[in-house]
C-alpha cells in the first residue's frame, strides 16, 4: 500500500474485512463493507486502478459489475481481474473454506474467458494482457488462475 496515495478495499464479508484490517494498518487504506452488485456509494472519486481478486466467480452477471467499475475508472485507468481459471471450474473446482461445522463450499458461477472480455468491451475497456498461472509452474496441467488487465479508453 506504500505506492498508492489512497486505497479503498471493498468486500461483502465483514469477516474478510476484519482479516484484512489485521494485516493492513496503513492510514491510506479505507475498508468498506459493500455488495459490488449494488450501486457503488463507496466510489466517491475516479480511480486509477480497480482490482477484482477471486470475487467475480461468485457473481452471476459480470456485465453490471464491470459497468460500475468502468463508470468510476479514469480514462487511461486500468481494471485488473484475477480469478480461478475457467478450466479449473469446468473440472469442478470451487472456492471452499473450513469452519467448525465442516467444509463450506461457496456458490460459484462459471464464466468463460469471453464472458470477461465481452463484458469489458461493452463498457469501453480494452484488453491489454491476458495471463495464465499454473500450480508449481507446471504448464502440462490445467492453469490455476486467469488474469486479465484492461484499460479504459
Amino acid at each position: 500500500m506504500q505506492k498508492a496515495a489512497t486505497v479503498t478495499a471493498v468486500d461483502l464479508s465483514e469477516e474478510m474485512l476484519a482479516k484484512a484490517k489485521e494485516k493492513i494498518t496503513t492510514p491510506n487504506v479505507t475498508f468498506v463493507q459493500a455488495d459490488i452488485t449494488k450501486p457503488w456509494a463507496f466510489a466517491t472519486k475516479p480511480y486509477d486502478l480497480i482490482g477484482f481478486s477471486l470475487v467475480l466467480e461468485h457473481i452471476e452477471l459480470l456485465q453490471p459489475v464491470l459497468e460500475k467499475a468502468a463508470a468510476v475508472l479514469k480514462p487511461g485507468g486500468h481494471l485488473y481481474i484475477s480469478e480461478l481459471h475457467p478450466f479449473k471450474q469446468y473440472n469442478g473446482s470451487k472456492a471452499r473454506f473450513d469452519t467448525a461445522e465442516g467444509t463450506q463450499v461457496v456458490t460459484c458461477f462459471n464464466h468463460h474467458i469471453t464472458d470477461f472480455t465481452d463484458a469489458a468491451k461493452m463498457n469501453g475497456l480494452v484488453l491489454v494482457r491476458l495471463s495464465e498461472y499454473f500450480d508449481d509452474n507446471d504448464r502440462n496441467n490445467i492453469p490455476r488462475l486467469l488474469t486479465l488487465l484492461f484499460m479504459k479508453k
